[in-house]
């Protein structure tokens, strides 16, 4: 038999080490390495004698034929995956407990049931029961989907052999599996690896389209190691808060179609229901006359997205300024705030600074630069923005604003919702063209936004306890002589 090799191996990011020690140098956890067997189960003489295969080699001149998709019957999914599942593909879907991972699958493979295809739900945390109650709840009970509660790698690959190929397999979850081939605890990042690359080769093999769910860190990285993510086709993203109704489905990766596609959905009692346009689902609360509150024309993959971008500045009586974000990246609000200091004359070391995107959908462009940069101004001075009004540029470190992509779709979804002015860069203004119908305001460097706002803010504030208390509009004008 194969000697027994005993490795240190990190539960969050899969790197191994020699002996225990305190930290991953890897990931910088704590408290996460544990030991396992990392020997294989077939002796090492006997793998060392095998001999390869001879395989064909081909061409690159050919043409292959396009890859055959099963729909969902979901749009906002098939959106997502490129427009429906591949055969043979093996999608990785995370998101935090409680979002709606098995919610979102029962559906789908409710509907693919009742369009006549052989799909089987493996549950690895739940009883066949409990997925009937949630089956039962969502009123999907009729549904001819096969059920399982099973965790052994091999029994399912045996049980899903026998009969016709499944079309689509779910597996709940992959942290739950586990394999005979390796001497591992399930969950451990061994037996991850090992149960994965099992279902990728009866995938493969067969021609079924698998969906592993997993379970995510505290950082929201799906747990595990990387390694997973690498072998399968597709890594899937569910997003959203647990105090809002909206969940957006983000694709990491995948290789049969686009990356930064978003699939949206709002959580009700029946489950989830598709949000066909998403920008007047985020704009339907929003808080009119209210300074600090800009629109940000955005895109998410194809689909421009628009959403109010909430800032609040406040004096801070800490002897270092709190700088809170939710929804965007706080390294660009950093950069932000530094342009606005050191080529506005905005002085914000003295104020607690806070971001928020409404409606829990997280911005990953840098075109909301310029909607951040206003809100934040428009809060500081207590300048209402127009209500009628959209932002989006980028802006560099130099304080200018630069160009960004697909400015005519960004217009085009801002005239249908009834807006009718847009604040774009300066170089966009060719680009944009008469088709939107709005008024452009282009704008090269931020300076000319922020002189805007500000003598907006000072005549609305010069008798005012606000603005008299922070002087913001005096220094603005002292700026602008």
């Amino acid at each position: 038999m194969a000697k027994s090799t005993l490795s240190f191996v990190c539960q969050n990011c899969g790197a191994a080490y020699n002996r225990w020690q305190g930290k991953c140098e890897s990931c910088g956890e704590w408290n996460t390495l544990a030991e396992e067997d990392t020997s294989g189960s077939v002796p090492v003489s006997i793998r060392s004698k095998r001999k390869g295969r001879t395989f064909a080699l081909e061409s690159l001149a050919g043409k292959s034929p396009d890859a055959p998709r099963l729909s969902s019957g979901m749009t906002e999914l098939d959106r997502v995956t490129g427009g429906g599942f591949v055969r043979g593909s093996v999608l990785l879907v995370g998101g935090d407990p409680g979002i709606g991972k098995s919610t979102l699958l029962t559906q789908a493979t409710s509907l693919l049931a009742r369009a006549g295809h052989r799909v089987v739900y493996i549950s690895g945390e739940e009883a066949v029961a409990q997925v009937r109650l949630r089956a039962e709840r969502l009123g999907l009970s009729d549904a001819p989907v096969q059920l399982a509660a099973e965790t052994s790698v091999e029994d399912i690959v045996s049980t899903l052999s026998e009969g016709a190929v499944p079309r689509l397999i779910v597996i709940d979850s992959i942290q739950t599996m586990w394999t005979d081939t390796v001497e591992s605890a399930p969950g451990t990042v061994t037996q991850v690896r090992a149960s994965a690359q099992a279902l990728i080769r009866f995938a493969k093999k067969t021609g079924a389209a698998i969906i592993l769910v997993g379970h995510v860190t505290k950082d929201g990285q799906i747990a595990g190691p990387r390694v997973v993510e690498h072998m399968v086709d597709a890594v899937m993203s569910f997003e959203g808060e647990g105090s809002q109704q909206f969940r957006i489905l983000r694709a990491v990766k995948n290789r049969f179609g686009p990356t930064d596609e978003i699939g949206v959905f709002e959580m009700t009692g029946l489950g989830l229901r598709e949000v066909t346009n998403p920008s007047e689902l985020f704009l339907s609360e929003r808080d009119l006359g209210t300074p600090g509150t800009a629109v940000f024309a955005g895109i998410e993959g194809t689909r421009p997205v628009l959403v109010e971008l909430q800032a609040l500045v406040a004096p801070t009586s800490l002897g270092t300024p709190r700088r809170a974000v939710v929804g965007w990246d706080p390294s660009r609000l950093s950069m932000v705030l530094a342009v606005l200091e050191a080529h506005c004359g905005v002085k914000l070391s003295g104020h607690d600074v806070y971001l928020n995107v409404a409606g829990g959908l997280r911005i990953h462009e840098p075109a909301a630069d310029l909607a951040a940069a206003a809100a934040l101004v428009s809060s500081l001075v207590n300048a209402q923005l127009p209500t009628d009004a959209v932002y989006f540029g980028e802006i560099s470190l130099s304080g200018v604003v630069r160009p960004v992509a697909q400015t005519p779709a960004r217009l085009k979804e801002a005239a249908k919702l009834g807006f009718q002015r847009a604040v774009l860069p300066e170089s966009a203004r060719g680009e944009a063209g008469g088709d939107a119908g709005l008024s452009l305001n282009a704008v090269n460097s931020l300076t000319t936004l922020v002189a805007e706002i500000a003598a907006r803010g000072s005549r609305r504030g010069e008798s005012s306890a606000p603005a008299e208390k922070n002087a913001t509009p005096a220094r603005f004008r002292r700026g602008e002589g």
